[in-house]
């Protein structure tokens, strides 16, 4: 009897302390509370050994999108019991199996496991201290819209959590999952529409991050969305959306846009992409949406298929260019560019036929090409084709982007980063690389095996200061920290990220703008 009394007091008083917790925290009054109420229960988080941040990982801000959930709009997350340990990352994604690559080491990519269609997480760092209404960074990752995932190391949020924002990475389905588009889709979504599933699992976390993250000491009304890759055409797309409109008020995009067409990344019409759905169900010898949610989804996989953001009508109303050209996106500060050395190239013509092939391709106009990508050699030759596929896929996107933003009443702020990884023989060729900035403006290194300098520590530290400051206050200027001009098309004057930060002109400027006019026909 005398030990039921105890448990019994053990357990109101367990009560009375999550109560506290919870009302200092509403209050201001204390840090992180032990437990914290959010959309679909109690959650607790883990204090780091190494810093007074305490993260929150594995968060669910959706349904699992299963079953019949499958090709669904993200649903209201489903209510759990008892207090859910937050101390490990959700499922990465469906998608193939994680493969180092050229430059990609396992640090910049998922874990193999577990990697599941149940995936709707979102992670969150955040200082334990009294300090409430503190800016809020959402990351969106990259991967082609066909892989990646928040677990990936060199996206952890401990670094610029210390340094005073909440830091928030979200999952959203890649691949089949996220952008399969079908006529019967169309049919039986509300808002008669399919196909940006992954859009809406990113509208979902946000709209999440709106309702709860005060209680993490967050402010609602200071969130900046931000991605790389694939992660910044994905908020290239938010900025365009009306059903994202009011979740963030800044944003950052490093490397990718869609208002430029480019060769690995295309937007389809509603038609287009509902068509491509119909021919996956052929292949897969099914007649119905409920037998295509029945397959495994390893056998989805297999039917080869570009997917990627769908002019649906509702996530996207027109065209992503076309809703900038006719100012109707969401206007808010930018912060945006793109890497010296991140063209993608699968195999390389020598000289004479790179020469041929530009003669054929820009007529009248090749001897302006070949001044900007000149082939006097074969080794120049292959200098000036990965230079051009830069171009093509990422910079002329960023620099129009650029143009158009500053045109508005939002400011915009472009970077270069043109830096080399220290890196052994092997990765030496890769120079400025896409990707390689991430781990600097998130301060982590450390999560990088390369032989890192003192200037890479030093260049780290301002690039995520330049990065923190315009997460708080929509601009990236700040104390010991080179002055960072608002963009204009005349002046081109950017930030050049390399053994140092340093204000210039935009490197390239004339190349980008002969490209972009070749491109806009």
């Amino acid at each position: 009897m005398k030990k039921l009394y105890t448990l019994a007091i053990f357990a109101v008083l367990a009560g009375v302390s999550i109560l506290f917790y919870s009302f200092n925290l509403k209050k201001g009054n204390t840090g992180l509370a032990a437990v914290i109420n959010v959309d679909g229960g109690r959650i607790s988080g883990v204090k780091s050994t190494t810093s007074d941040v305490v993260s929150f990982k594995g968060i669910p801000f959706a349904a699992p999108p299963i079953g019949g959930l499958r090709w669904k709009a993200p649903q209201p997350v489903e209510h759990w019991a008892g207090i859910k340990k937050c101390d490990a990352f959700g499922p990465s994604p469906m998608q193939s199996k994680p493969v180092p690559f050229g430059v990609y080491t396992k640090e910049f990519l998922i874990p193999e496991q577990p990697i599941s269609e149940d995936c709707l997480y979102l992670n969150i760092w955040a200082k334990n201290n009294q300090n409430n209404k503190k800016p809020v960074f959402v990351w969106i990752y990259g991967g082609g819209f066909t892989s990646g995932g928040t677990a990936v190391p060199i996206y952890d949020g401990e670094a610029m959590a210390k340094k005073g924002i909440i830091f928030v990475s979200v999952n959203y389905r890649v691949g089949v999952f996220g952008f399969l588009a079908h006529p019967d889709l169309t049919k039986e979504s509300p808002y008669k529409a399919s196909g940006n599933y992954a859009l809406l699992d990113q509208i979902a976390a946000l709209n999440w991050v709106k309702k709860n993250i005060e209680k993490f000491g967050g402010d609602p009304g200071n969130v900046t969305i931000a991605g790389q890759s694939a992660g910044s055409m994905s908020v290239n797309c938010l900025m365009a959306s009306p059903a994202a409109k009011g979740l963030f008020n800044k944003a950052i995009a490093e490397s990718g846009s869609l208002l430029i067409s480019n060769p690995m990344i295309k937007s389809l019409t509603l038609h287009d992409a509902e068509e491509q759905g119909v021919r996956l169900e052929a292949a897969l010898h099914v007649n119905s949406i409920d037998e295509l949610r029945k397959i495994p989804a390893a056998d989805l996989m297999k039917a080869p298929a570009r997917y990627s953001p769908v002019v649906d009508g509702y996530v996207l109303p027109e065209p992503v260019s076309q809703i900038f050209a006719e100012g109707k996106e969401n206007s808010v500060p930018l912060l945006t560019g793109w890497n010296a050395d991140e063209g993608f190239v699968f195999g390389f013509k020598k000289k004479d036929a790179f020469q041929q092939e530009a003669k054929e391709k820009y007529g009248k106009d090749a001897a302006d090409f070949l001044k900007y990508y000149p082939a006097n050699t074969d080794e120049e030759a292959v200098h000036s084709q990965t230079k051009l596929s830069r171009d093509l896929i990422f910079a002329i996107s960023g620099y129009k982007w650029a143009d158009i933003q500053s045109q508005t009443k939002a400011p915009v702020y472009v970077y270069y980063f043109q830096h080399k990884l220290p890196a052994t023989p092997e990765f030496e060729k890769y120079g400025a690389f896409h990707t390689g900035e991430v781990a600097y403006a998130m301060d982590n290194l450390k999560f990088l095996n390369r032989p890192w300098k003192l200037a890479d520590k030093i260049l780290a530290k301002e690039i995520s200061a330049y990065w923190v400051n315009f997460i708080t206050n929509g601009n990236p200027n700040g104390k010991n920290l080179p002055a960072w001009p608002k963009y204009n098309k005349s002046a081109a004057r950017v930030i050049a990220f390399d053994n140092i930060a340093l204000e210039k002109q935009l490197p390239d400027k004339d190349e980008l703008e002969f490209m972009l006019k070749h491109v806009e026909k």
